[in-house]
């Protein structure tokens, strides 16, 4: 883990059972982002049971960190854009990985920042780093959902 204090997911979200950062699921990935200046950043090991063939993580796990890392960035953005004390229910809207090369089964590094802002819109782009080098990138927008929709209460 990076930083100080609490990662966002369990300051705003300690309840949330999402696969990839929900702090309450056991079975989960448990993403714990953490805001460093203008980037959130992530610490991250896998577990033998994420590889895609030995010694290398699974490009679908990839995904998944890259997916909730650049969400709760893009939601921690629209909380301070607003002054708000909580960020609002954000939603993937797209989001494009690049595998740029077989990423290690030890520890891995996200950075994420955002590249866009407009309303509840909120472009991110992000990195997967193993052993310094960078394995895979994203690209994502992701949208601050309203009452109604079925992630408005999601934490």
């Amino acid at each position: 883990m990076s930083g100080g204090g609490a990662s966002l997911q369990d300051r705003y979200a300690p309840e949330s059972r999402c696969f990839g950062c929900g702090p309450a699921n056991d079975k989960g990935l448990r993403v714990k982002s953490r805001v460093e200046g203008d980037v959130v950043v992530c610490d991250f090991t896998p577990e033998p049971h994420h590889q895609a063939f030995p010694g290398m993580l699974n490009g679908g796990i990839i995904g998944a960190l890259l997916d909730c890392h650049s969400n709760w960035t893009a939601a921690h953005h629209l909380m301070v854009a607003r002054g708000a004390e909580a960020p609002p229910c954000t939603v993937t809207a797209d989001f494009h990985v690049k595998l740029k090369k077989p990423t290690p089964l030890g520890a891995v590094h996200l950075r994420a920042q955002v590249a866009e802002a407009e309303g509840d819109r909120v472009v991110v782009e992000a990195t997967l780093e193993a052993g310094g080098r960078v394995t895979a990138t994203c690209r994502g927008t992701f949208v601050a959902v309203k009452e109604g929709h079925p992630a408005h209460h999601r934490w």
